[in-house]
C-alpha cells in the first residue's frame, strides 16, 4: 500500500512513525539474511543483545531481543563473521533503524568451528551422544523414511542402492532443505512428519558433499536433538568424512555418504539367499543325522527283544496266568456279592410298589388321568375310572357321602 504523507509540516513523532511505516511495509524487509561481522557485542541484564554487524563500508545496529537469545549458543565474539536472520524497522525513540534478528548463524570457519564445539560439549554432558542409546537397525526393514532434498543425488543414490540390494523394502522420501538458513527448521519439520508414518523401521538423513559451511545446519541444536528423540533408529549420511557433524554423533548409526548409509540400512539379498541356502542344507544334515540315530536304536531294542530267551517268555506267561485267575476269582466274588444287594433292593422295591397294595385287594380311583385321594375332590355325574390289580372299570358318580 503506498504511504502518504498527511501534510508538509510533521512533528518529530509523525516523521519516525511515518518512516516505520515504510519500513513495515516493504515486504523484503519483514523477512531477510543479513551478512556481516560482529562489532561493539553487549548483553544487556535484561537478557536482550545488542551488537553492530560490519560491512566493508558501512554498520547496521542490531538487536537480538530475550525470547530468541535460547536459539543462539555462546559462540558469538566481536569478529565474527555471521549471518543474521530477522527484520528491519526503524526504532522511534532514537530516531534510527535497526536490524531486529532472530537468529545467528556462524559463517566463518573459526566462528564455526568454536559454535560446534561448545555445542557438543553442553550436548555430551546431557549424555546425548551416549553409546547406550544406540539402537540398533532391523536386520529385514520393510519401510524406511528417506530425509533429503527431494531434487538431490542422495535420492537416486538410496534408492539404486535399495534396488540392487534390497528391493523388497518401501522408502518414502520425506523432502527437506538440507542447506542455508531454512535447513534446520525444515529438516525439524520432516522429522515431525516422519513420526506419523505408520510400520516405520527406520530413517535415513542424508545429504551429499559439501564444505564445512554448507554443514552447519547439521550442527543446529534442534536438528541434533529432533534426531535423538526419533521413534525408530536414525542414520545419519550427510557425507563428510573429515569431521562428524553433531547429527551423526547423535544418530544411532552413522555413514560416510548417502550410499554407504543405504548399504549399511539394506541387507543384501543375495547374502540373505545364501543364508537360507545354508541354513537348509543344516536341516537336512540334521535330519538325516536324527534318522539314522533312530534308526540304530530301533535295531538295537528289536535285537534285544530276540535274545531274550524262552524260559523267560513261559515264566512271564506262567506269572499272567496267575495273575488272571486271581482277578477272576475276585470278579467272580463280587458278581455275587452285587446280585445280593441287587435281590435286597428289589423286594424293597417291590413293597413300596402301588401295584403290590393292589394285589392285596385295594382299588385306585382316577378322574381325567388324575389320582383321586378324597371324596370332596369329586362331584355327582362325574366320570371316574377305577383301577384293579388286573385292570380297570369306567362309572359315574351317583351318591357322595362324607
Amino acid at each position: 500500500m503506498q504511504l502518504r504523507i498527511p501534510r508538509s509540516q510533521l512533528t518529530v513523532d509523525e516523521l519516525n512513525f511515518y518512516i516505520q511505516g515504510l519500513f513495515t511495509s516493504d515486504a523484503s524487509l519483514k523477512s531477510l539474511v543479513v551478512f556481516g561481522e560482529i562489532s561493539e557485542l553487549k548483553k544487556h541484564t535484561s537478557g536482550h543483545c545488542y551488537f553492530t554487524l560490519l560491512g566493508d563500508e558501512s554498520r547496521v545496529a542490531c538487536a537480538l531481543f530475550k525470547q530468541y537469545t535460547g536459539f543462539v549458543p555462546q559462540w558469538p565474539k566481536n569478529g565474527d563473521k555471521v549471518l543474521v536472520e530477522g527484520s528491519v524497522s526503524v526504532y522511534p525513540q532514537r530516531g534510527v533503524y535497526q536490524l531486529y534478528a532472530k537468529r545467528l548463524v556462524p559463517a566463518g570457519i573459526g566462528a564455526i568451528e568454536r559454535s560446534r564445539q561448545e555445542l557438543k560439549e553442553r550436548l555430551e554432558k546431557e549424555g546425548l551422544f551416549a553409546l547406550e542409546l544406540k539402537r540398533p537397525l532391523p536386520l529385514y526393514p520393510a519401510r524406511v523414511a528417506l530425509i533429503t532434498s527431494e531434487t538431490s543425488a542422495a535420492v537416486w543414490d538410496v534408492i539404486r542402492v535399495a534396488g540392487r540390494r534390497y528391493p523388497a523394502c518401501s522408502i518414502i522420501v520425506v523432502g527437506a532443505q538440507v542447506q542455508g538458513m531454512d535447513a534446520p527448521d525444515e529438516i525439524v519439520r520432516a522429522f515431525a512428519r516422519v513420526s506419523l508414518i505408520p510400520n516405520l523401521d527406520c530413517v535415513i538423513l542424508a545429504r551429499g558433499g559439501g564444505s564445512r559451511e554448507d554443514l552447519v545446519p547439521f550442527d543446529d541444536e534442534r536438528v541434533v536433538r529432533v534426531v535423538r528423540l526419533c521413534p525408530v533408529p536414525v542414520v545419519s549420511g550427510v557425507g563428510h568424512d573429515v569431521d562428524a557433524s553433531l547429527c551423526d554423533l547423535a544418530a544411532d548409526v552413522r555413514a560416510s555418504t548417502p550410499s554407504a548409509a543405504a548399504e549399511i540400512v539394506f541387507p543384501n539379498q543375495a547374502d540373505i539367499l545364501d543364508q537360507i541356502e545354508d541354513v537348509m542344507e543344516r536341516m537336512k544334515s540334521d535330519i538325516h543325522k536324527k534318522i539314522t540315530e533312530s534308526r540304530s536304536r530301533l535295531k538295537y531294542v528289536l535285537s534285544s527283544l530276540v535274545l531274550l530267551s524262552k524260559r523267560e517268555i513261559m515264566d512271564n506267561r506262567i506269572s499272567l496266568d496267575a495273575v488272571y485267575e486271581r482277578l477272576r476269582s475276585a470278579m467272580g466274588i463280587h458278581i455275587m456279592e452285587a446280585g445280593s444287594a441287587l435281590a435286597v433292593r428289589a423286594a424293597y422295591l417291590d413293597a413300596l410298589s402301588p401295584l403290590s397294595a393292589l394285589s392285596r385287594g385295594f382299588a385306585v380311583c382316577e378322574t381325567g388321568g388324575k389320582r383321586v385321594a378324597e371324596v370332596k375332590n369329586l362331584s355327582l355325574g362325574e366320570h371316574i375310572e377305577i383301577r384293579f390289580v388286573d385292570g380297570r372299570v369306567g362309572t359315574v358318580v351317583e351318591i357322595i357321602e362324607s
